[in-house]
């Protein structure tokens, strides 16, 4: 099963090794990773993606709360959470095209960001299915070119939130 892990860390050097370690030394897979500071510029944020049972990521949940540079970390899998990702695509579009790649976008809720002559850069801010949807999409009406993912990011709907326990 695929688990989002919300992950708040002091904003050191060799923080983030550590836990991409952890997940490396135990043969556990990161699907994606995104990393940045907080508000507070002493702490930053991973939202990580992995996948397992249940009992695999409750132990990576407890094992990255023993890792000294960790400040708190959620499983928002199976709370009610929000995920978005964001991605870039460059397609090659001939002009016949235009229209059905502009439908397509437009329906999937997406910009295009650089239109050149014979090439497009567009963006679409989505789930990773809608995103993994468009692209496929694109393909089939244009040539894609290239692709670049955010990976996922989340934060719970609920008042809960990930902060710094003070001890």
């Amino acid at each position: 099963m695929r688990h989002i892990i919300g992950i708040l860390l002091q904003n050191e050097s060799g923080a983030l090794s550590r836990v991409a370690g952890l997940f490396s030394s135990r043969g556990y897979n990161i699907e994606s990773l995104s990393v940045s500071a907080t508000d507070d510029p002493a702490v930053s944020r991973i939202t990580l993606v992995t996948k397992g049972s249940e009992a695999v990521v409750h132990q990576i949940v407890n094992q990255l709360h023993k890792l000294i540079d960790i400040v708190a970390v959620d499983d928002m899998t199976s709370d009610d959470h929000l995920e978005r990702e964001l991605a870039l695509i460059k397609v090659r579009v001939r002009p016949a095209q235009r229209a059905v790649v502009q439908a397509l976008l437009a329906e999937a809720g997406g910009r295009v960001l650089s239109d050149e002559r014979d090439c497009q850069i567009v963006e679409l801010t989505s789930s990773e299915a809608a995103i993994t949807e468009l692209a496929r999409n694109l393909a089939a009406q244009a040539e894609l070119l290239e692709i670049v993912r955010s990976g996922a990011l989340g934060m719970l709907r609920q008042e809960r939130i990930l902060h710094v326990v003070e001890g």
